[in-house]
């Protein structure tokens, strides 16, 4: 496995090693010990989700409170998305900042996403399918949504007409959410990761 730290602090890139024959392929898409030994702790694996959607759907951008967060390791095992990580962490140094990794079922590849980040995706195919682990079961009243389209974000989304559900759709810009006091802490975030490196 190879893991390439992203621009936005708290945020990799994994690339797996293949193995492939006339049969087929074999590889390992996660290793607990690989990820701890970059991340600095284990990711405590509580639940499994898969996404299945449609060409030009967009999901998120999805964050959750601080403690406990919900930090994210997410593989696209169908077809391809272009996921992107949005640094939503005030007072951190890449406010506002996001980044792009094309997931898809050729490369393989996955992103970890640290607690405090925000995460969303863009379907590039129909039935674009991603498979991802949380760190902490799904908390109605601890997730919350910051608008995709957001023009002060200005998240390239590659969609001619995005397709939003009604929840994403009245999710509150950036700026919102912030002068709301939704958004995490970016100090309380490094804190709440160094508290999971020491126990």
């Amino acid at each position: 496995m190879k893991f390439r730290e992203l621009s936005v602090e708290g945020a990799w890139e994994i690339t797996p090693q293949q193995h492939g024959d006339p049969r087929g392929l074999f590889m390992e898409w996660y290793r607990f010990d690989h990820l701890a030994e970059v991340v600095g702790h284990p990711l405590r694996m509580a639940q499994g989700n898969l996404s299945v959607s449609a060409k030009d759907v967009v999901r998120g951008i999805h964050f959750a409170d601080v403690p406990p967060g919900q930090a994210k390791y997410v593989t696209c095992v169908r077809g391809a998305v272009l996921d992107v990580i949005v640094d939503i962490r005030v007072g951190s140094p890449t406010f506002g900042r996001w980044e792009f990794v094309r997931l898809d079922d050729v490369d393989r590849r996955a992103v970890y996403i640290s607690e405090g980040l925000g995460h969303g995706f863009c379907a590039l195919t129909d039935d674009a399918t991603l498979s991802y682990v949380c760190s902490e079961t799904y908390n109605p009243t601890g997730e919350h949504s910051v608008h995709p389209l957001d023009p002060d974000l200005a998240i390239d989304w590659p969609a001619d007409v995005p397709q939003l559900s009604a929840r994403d759709a009245a999710a509150p810009s950036l700026a919102e959410a912030k002068e709301s006091g939704l958004l995490p802490d970016y100090q309380e975030c490094l804190r709440y990761r160094q508290s999971l490196r020491d126990s």
